[in-house]
C-alpha cells in the first residue's frame, strides 16, 4: 500500500515549472485592463485594509459573477485577476473581484466570514444574485458560500448564492495539515475538518455546483472535485464534474478568457440561470 505524498500533490508551484511566468502574464494583462475598463475600483465591504473589491461592468442588468482568487488563503490580491473580468465582460457578464485578509493574520474560517460580508455588500450594491466563481482556495470559498445559510445574515435573500463554479478547488483541507502550505494556515486535523465544506451540512436544493479541474492536475485535485460533486449530487443538488483537457492548475484560468471554451460557456449559462433562479424544483 502506497502513501500519498501530499506535498507533491498540493504544492502546485513546484508541480508547474512556469507558474511564475504565468502569474507575470496575468499581472501585465490585468494592469492594462484596469486602465481601460468601465469599472468602480476599491469599493469597501468592511473595515480592514483588504476589505475591498473591484466591480467591472458589462451591459446594464447583466448577470453578475463574483470571482474569488486563490493563493492557499495566504497570498494573492484582486488586482492580479482583473484580466479575467475582461474576458467575462466580453461575454456580457458584470464581474466583482474582492480581496480578503490573508493567513496567518486571520484563520481560514475568518476568510469565509469575510467573503460572506463581501457578498452581502455586493447585494446591496447590485441587488443581483451573483454566480460565485473561484479558483483553488477560491474554489473552497465558492463551495463555502454555496453551503452558507444566508438566513443568518441580515438584509440579504435566503438564496443569495444560488450557484457556484469551483475551479481546482479544495473542499477537504485535512490533507494540507502535513504540508509546507500549512505553515501560514496553522491547521490541525480538527480545525481543517471544521473549515472543509465537504463535511458541512449539504447546501439546500435549488443550488447548483460545477467543479472544474484541469486534466493535468494532481490526482488529489481530481479526487477533491469528483468527491464534492458526488456527495452533493447524491444529496439532491444539481452538480457537474468538468475535467478540462490540456490544462494544469494555472492554465485552466485561461479558459475563462476564451468565449467558446466549455468552462467559459458554463460560466455564462449558469450566470443566466442564477439571475432567474432556474434550478432544481423543491
Amino acid at each position: 500500500m502506497t502513501t500519498t505524498d501530499y506535498e507533491v500533490e498540493y504544492n502546485n508551484r513546484r508541480r508547474v515549472a512556469d507558474a511564475g511566468a504565468i502569474a507575470e502574464r496575468w499581472k501585465v494583462a490585468s494592469a492594462g485592463y484596469r486602465e481601460t475598463a468601465h469599472a468602480e475600483l476599491d469599493l469597501p465591504y468592511g473595515p480592514a485594509e483588504r476589505h475591498r473589491y473591484d466591480l467591472f461592468f458589462a451591459d446594464r442588468d447583466a448577470p453578475v459573477v463574483a470571482y474569488v482568487h486563490g493563493g492557499y488563503w495566504q497570498s494573492g490580491d484582486r488586482a492580479l485577476y482583473s484580466f479575467l473580468a475582461e474576458g467575462l465582460n466580453a461575454n456580457g457578464l458584470t464581474v466583482a473581484v474582492p480581496s480578503y485578509s490573508l493567513c496567518p493574520s486571520v484563520s481560514v474560517l475568518g476568510i469565509v466570514g469575510e467573503l460572506r460580508s463581501f457578498l452581502a455588500a455586493l447585494w446591496k450594491q447590485t441587488h443581483a444574485h451573483p454566480l460565485v466563481v473561484g479558483h483553488s482556495a477560491g474554489g473552497h470559498l465558492t463551495a463555502a458560500m454555496l453551503a452558507t445559510d444566508w438566513r443568518d445574515l441580515p438584509r440579504v435573500p435566503d438564496d443569495l448564492v444560488r450557484g457556484g463554479i469551483a475551479i481546482s478547488g479544495i473542499f477537504d483541507l485535512q490533507p494540507l495539515v502535513s504540508t509546507s502550505i500549512n505553515g501560514a494556515l496553522g491547521l490541525d486535523l480538527q480545525t481543517a475538518r471544521d473549515a472543509s465544506p465537504r463535511f458541512w451540512p449539504t447546501p439546500p436544493q435549488r443550488r447548483a455546483l460545477t467543479a472544474a479541474v484541469g486534466a493535468a492536475e494532481s490526482s488529489e485535485f481530481l479526487r477533491q472535485s469528483r468527491e464534492i460533486v458526488e456527495s452533493w449530487g447524491t444529496a439532491g443538488l444539481e452538480t457537474e464534474y468538468l475535467e478540462v483537457p490540456g490544462t494544469n492548475h494555472f492554465t485552466i484560468l485561461g479558459e475563462l478568457t476564451k468565449p467558446g471554451s466549455p468552462l467559459s460557456q458554463r460560466v455564462s449559462a449558469m450566470a443566466q440561470r442564477v439571475q432567474i433562479g432556474s434550478f432544481i424544483p423543491d
